[in-house]
């Protein structure tokens, strides 16, 4: 005997697969939480723990007086369980590393016509520039490049970054970040990596590209980070 599915697995299946197939796009509303109670005569509450999965998955932001926003772009994207600051994964791990900032410069949007595209900013928006080498026991083991749009994170200084970033961006500008999109690709040395991370057989990194919103779907930090290839271990969860 077959046990008749859940009304919010239900909910849940059928949004899930407008988003995939595209019927609803990226950047576009989901119906109104009314809408669904009404289509699926369901409870608000099953409505909401439908909604609730999609959001723990990556598919859907919640923006307060908007509703329901697509923020899947495809199946391109390589997904990470979590958005943390190094510092936290230093806290959470219990190890010591110590970050030396390279550069800490303001640039035009115009001039990294990449990170111009990625973020959506004219050529005249202006973005910080910045590099850390993340070191242990005295050698380079991330190389972290990031430009960050200098209107949403002012008054940057080499010690707010080089202590945590994105605790700056919180506490004291009182922001929600809220997700990104990565992805990772396997990259030969370049001049860079040879002068951090000194010779390495075999010569690749581990590049992690990363665009970062704030709750409000903003996008402010576009993101770099090089991993020597052999030092390199990704986990995330996954549950079918």
């Amino acid at each position: 005997m077959l046990t008749k599915p859940k009304k919010f697995t239900k909910i849940y299946d059928d949004l899930k697969t407008s988003i995939l197939n595209e019927e609803i796009k990226y950047g576009e509303q989901l119906p109104s939480e009314n809408d669904l109670v009404t289509t699926y005569k369901a409870s608000r509450e099953t409505v909401r723990r439908a909604l609730n999965l999609l959001v723990s998955e990556g598919m859907i932001q919640k923006i307060r007086g908007k509703g329901s926003i697509v923020i899947y772009q495809g199946v391109t994207e390589f997904p990470f369980s979590k958005l943390t600051s190094f510092k936290e994964v230093q806290e959470r791990l219990g190890i010591e590393l110590e970050t030396e900032v390279k550069v800490l410069e303001k640039e035009t949007a115009g001039e990294v016509p990449n990170v111009r595209e990625a973020l959506n900013l004219s050529n005249e928006d202006q973005l910080w520039h910045l590099i850390r080498y993340r070191k242990a026991d005295g050698r380079v083991k991330i190389i972290d490049e990031d430009y960050l749009v200098e209107a949403v994170v002012p008054n940057l200084t080499k010690e707010i970054v080089a202590d945590s970033l994105y605790n700056y961006i919180e506490q004291d500008l009182g922001l929600d970040i809220s997700y990104s999109r990565k992805a990772i690709t396997f990259e030969p040395f370049s001049e860079q990596e040879y002068e951090a991370f000194g010779e390495i057989n075999p010569p690749y990194t581990a590049t992690v590209r990363g665009v970062v919103h704030l709750k409000d779907m903003t996008k402010f930090q576009y993101n770099v980070a090089k991993h020597i290839a052999t030092d390199f271990r990704f986990v995330d969860f996954s549950r079918r």
